[in-house]
């Protein structure tokens, strides 16, 4: 086995490997990361040492540590979507007389997203510093299962509030953490919370707005060229009415870049809905994404769970006050004051 095959193997392995770390990522000995170590020893056999090397720092870089390598990931990608969208999709579909309010539409969207995208990750999420610490240990109540009083951060040398955390990747602990985002190079916690949310929406609703007018004006080409009513010669010389899958192959023959484009949209705006509702979940069940899988970490729902003493305990989200006071928190999170008047 020649040396160029064996590094392609080894760069394969890597690319599964850095997929399965983002699925695990937080999860402490999972069976997924048991694996994947398990390879990784395996390998490490045939892999030249100064290789493996390399790659740990580079992991090592881009997922242990704060980068800008997925926000500028994230540029490039709108910025190939925009510039296709606006080449091609827009000049099309204003030939076609479609709408202009509804073809401006992505550019406002998008205005609105990057408004927020700056706010999310230059907004400081929570920071936890020895001169706050005393105000916002105050804020939230320890409910004893997922987070209990006397706790000390070893690294931050402080005890740690309720619904806080220490991110790994910033060094430091955080207000009400939700999680760390690489794609806006931020935590998400309790003071910007609600640009993330306003981010995420606006990324969908960016996505779902292109896909529609996208799939708009490819309908719109079939339909004036009377395709539907068509018929094409097969391989056997046999004359056949167009179906759907001729139409698609005749499209991506026709606009390549846009069918292609098409494709990446809806498939961003099923993973960008998904995510999406499971955040406005969270939002009004006033839940962290660290809180969710912590309880199921833990194996406990809203109702039981089961402490390290083996004592069975009643679990309630004592967080929650109601749909609305929920979202308004994630708006307006609460002060020591505010939490004075409620008590």
């Amino acid at each position: 086995m020649d040396f160029l095959t064996l590094f392609l193997i080894y760069l394969g392995f890597i690319l599964t490997t850095v997929a399965l770390l983002c699925v695990c990522s937080g999860r402490k000995e999972s069976f997924l990361t048991r694996s994947v170590n398990g390879a990784s020893q395996v390998l490490s056999f045939v892999i030249p040492t100064q290789l493996q090397r390399v790659t740990q720092r580079a992991l090592h870089r881009l997922f242990h540590t704060r980068s800008c390598l997925f926000v500028a990931l994230h540029v490039a990608l709108q910025a190939a979507v925009y510039g296709e969208y606006t080449w091609e999709v827009f000049v099309y579909c204003w030939e076609l007389q479609f709408h202009l309010l509804l073809l401006l539409l992505p550019y406002l969207l998008l205005a609105g997203n990057m408004g927020c995208f700056i706010l999310c990750s230059r907004a400081n999420p929570g920071i936890i510093t020895k001169s706050n610490h005393a105000s916002l240990v105050k804020i939230y109540a320890y409910d004893g299962v997922l987070f209990q009083k006397g706790v000390v951060c070893p690294t931050c040398n402080m005890e740690k509030p309720a619904r806080s955390k220490h991110c790994s990747f910033c060094s430091m602990c955080v207000h009400r953490f939700d999680h760390h985002c690489v794609w806006v190079n931020n935590c998400i916690g309790a003071f910007n919370a609600k640009y993330f949310l306003l981010y995420l929406f606006s990324l969908a609703a960016t996505a779902a707005a292109i896909a529609t007018i996208t799939a708009a004006f490819l309908i719109q080409v079939v339909l004036l060229s009377n395709m539907m009513h068509g018929s094409y010669i097969d391989e056997q010389g046999q004359e056949r009415a167009v179906e759907i899958l001729f139409l698609v192959q005749h499209l991506f023959l026709t606009f390549p870049r846009v069918v292609f484009m098409l494709g990446f949209v809806i498939l961003l705006t099923l993973v960008l809905g998904a995510y999406c509702c499971f955040n406005l979940y969270l939002a009004l069940t006033n839940r962290t994404s660290n809180e969710w899988y912590k309880s199921r970490r833990y194996r406990c729902s809203h109702h039981l769970t089961l402490q390290p003493h083996d004592r069975q305990v009643v679990y309630k989200n004592i967080y929650s006050k109601g749909v609305w006071m929920n979202l308004k928190e994630i708006f307006k999170p609460p002060t020591v004051l505010e939490r004075k008047k409620t008590t």
